[in-house]
């Protein structure tokens, strides 16, 4: 799978900006990041009364991330239990008023598409939530834009951030989105590539 830091590099040039909660993400937020270890640990960030995701909120979470990186040739981000890895995330490494923000972001999500669709996102056909989803990708870029280190961090952001990293740092991610070596081989600067071509995921 791509190394933590690797993983970190690629979101933040996708997303153009530094990733939340990246230094303790990188210092090993908490006892593990695993996504079968996300309802079997207690553990939180100090200071935090954060109480676990439960499992209807990481499946909501799976096809948020689903929408974000739907299946195509490869798995999508659901096949990568990003959801499972959203919930250790967001408790190991999120800052409580980030906690807080992303926790509300379940009902901005819920509210974004009662006034788009007229229905729920769980309940909206999947060209209606990629619409939405969409347009609150544009929001938050925008809100980025000329956001101050003292406001707060947009909810979506978040969301697309942790699905790109839970993803990139799967196994289904690394192995089957991305061209995999287990153990590297000599370093080629000249390899042949075509267009259309995974990219190449670290070891």
């Amino acid at each position: 799978m791509m190394n933590r830091r690797d993983a970190l590099a690629r979101v933040a040039l996708l997303m153009g900006g530094a990733v939340i909660g990246a230094d303790v993400f990188l210092t090993g937020c908490g006892p593990s990041t695993s996504s079968k270890d996300a309802a079997k640990e207690e553990t939180k960030v100090p200071g935090s009364d954060f109480k676990p995701l439960d499992t209807k909120q990481v499946a909501y979470l799976d096809e948020v991330g689903d929408t974000i990186l739907p299946p195509t040739k490869s798995p999508g981000a659901k096949a990568a239990k990003v959801g499972s890895f959203m919930a250790v995330m967001v408790r190991d490494c999120y800052a409580p008023a980030d906690q807080k923000i992303f926790l509300e972001g379940f009902d901005k999500l819920e509210a974004a598409s009662q006034k788009q669709n007229g229905k729920g996102f769980l309940d909206s056909t999947s060209a209606q939530r990629t619409a939405l989803l969409t347009a609150l990708d544009a929001e938050q870029k925008q809100y980025s834009k000329t956001k101050t280190v003292e406001q707060p961090n947009h909810y979506f952001r978040m969301l697309k951030e942790l699905t790109l990293l839970g993803f990139f740092t799967s196994e289904v991610g690394a192995t089957q989105a991305l061209r995999y070596l287990p153990v590297p081989g000599k370093y080629d600067g000249n390899y042949p590539y075509k267009k259309g071509d995974k990219a190449w995921a670290t070891s």
